[in-house]
């Protein structure tokens, strides 16, 4: 049927043509050549080096998927116990108060550094009963945060590289495809679908796997990049907040003057 309507396609434009184009149309379907559509077939018909390329893009692709939902619900857990450890911050006038809380809000960023910053100014407060030195307790939530970013950016460069090299394996791929299309237009000795068809066939799969593998970690990369610098924008809010807090109890000019006052709350093992 298709044979005939290309036939009859062909003889309106090109009469002298036709014929020998629907012979070659029905010689291929007599030969199966045709049935290699099914994408089965294909899978099961490639040559070795192209389903070695097939089966490394498919690996990668599991790979960055799950990647992609161990990040999604590590990003999910710590926005939401960020916020909570926020408010709880807001409500509280003594960094102890929040010390002896702080560990229900895991697994939170805002955590790690306020434990940076509180040990830097439990350190202080012991040793000169007040804070003494803002500069170090500025470096230590900031070494808090570098860290945290650092824990959440875990995994991330596999994104990365599956994204920018994915491509470049289909391609790869598609190019011994198109040799072996191409030799086997030279063993038929003739332009006919049967000899090119398995070739192409193979270079369209390794091109299309090799984009299913890298447009979803691309966008995940993205997605996370943008999600881990929100949170890292919060981390400097927090510091913020932290640093104020710490001065009003702790400061030279706005803190606890007595020194028995101002260590209240801090362990001396701290």
């Amino acid at each position: 049927m298709i044979a005939q309507h290309l036939f009859a396609l062909l003889q309106a434009t090109d009469p002298e043509q036709a014929a020998e184009t629907l012979q070659i149309a029905e010689d291929a379907v007599a030969s199966g050549a045709l049935d290699q559509t099914s994408l089965v077939n294909l899978f099961l018909n490639m040559g070795p080096l192209v389903a070695v390329v097939v089966l490394i893009l498919l690996i990668l692709s599991i790979f960055s998927w799950t990647i992609a939902f161990s990040k999604l619900n590590l990003l999910k857990r710590a926005g939401q116990n960020d916020r909570k450890f926020k408010k709880a911050l807001r409500r509280v006038e003594q960094l102890a108060d929040l010390n002896a809380v702080s560990e229900q809000f895991r697994p939170a960023p805002l955590v790690s550094v306020f434990e940076f910053g509180y040990e830097e100014v439990a350190r202080q407060v012991n040793s000169y009963g007040k804070l003494r030195n803002p500069a170090a307790l500025q470096r230590c939530l900031q070494l808090g945060a570098n860290e945290e970013v650092a824990h959440l950016q875990h995994n991330m460069a596999w994104l990365a590289t599956i994204a920018s090299a994915a491509p470049f394996i289909g391609l790869f791929g598609t190019v011994w495809g198109v040799l072996e299309a191409f030799r086997g237009l030279g063993e038929a000795g003739g332009a006919t679908l049967r000899a090119v068809a398995p070739g192409i066939a193979e270079a369209l799969i390794a091109t299309a796997v090799g984009l299913f593998a890298a447009i979803p970690a691309l966008m995940f990369y993205n997605y996370f990049s943008q999600r881990i610098r929100e949170i890292r924008a919060r981390m400097d809010d927090f510091s913020l907040e932290f640093f104020n807090l710490a001065e009003r109890n702790y400061g030279e000019t706005d803190g606890l003057l007595e020194p028995e006052r101002a260590t209240r709350g801090f362990d001396r093992g701290d």
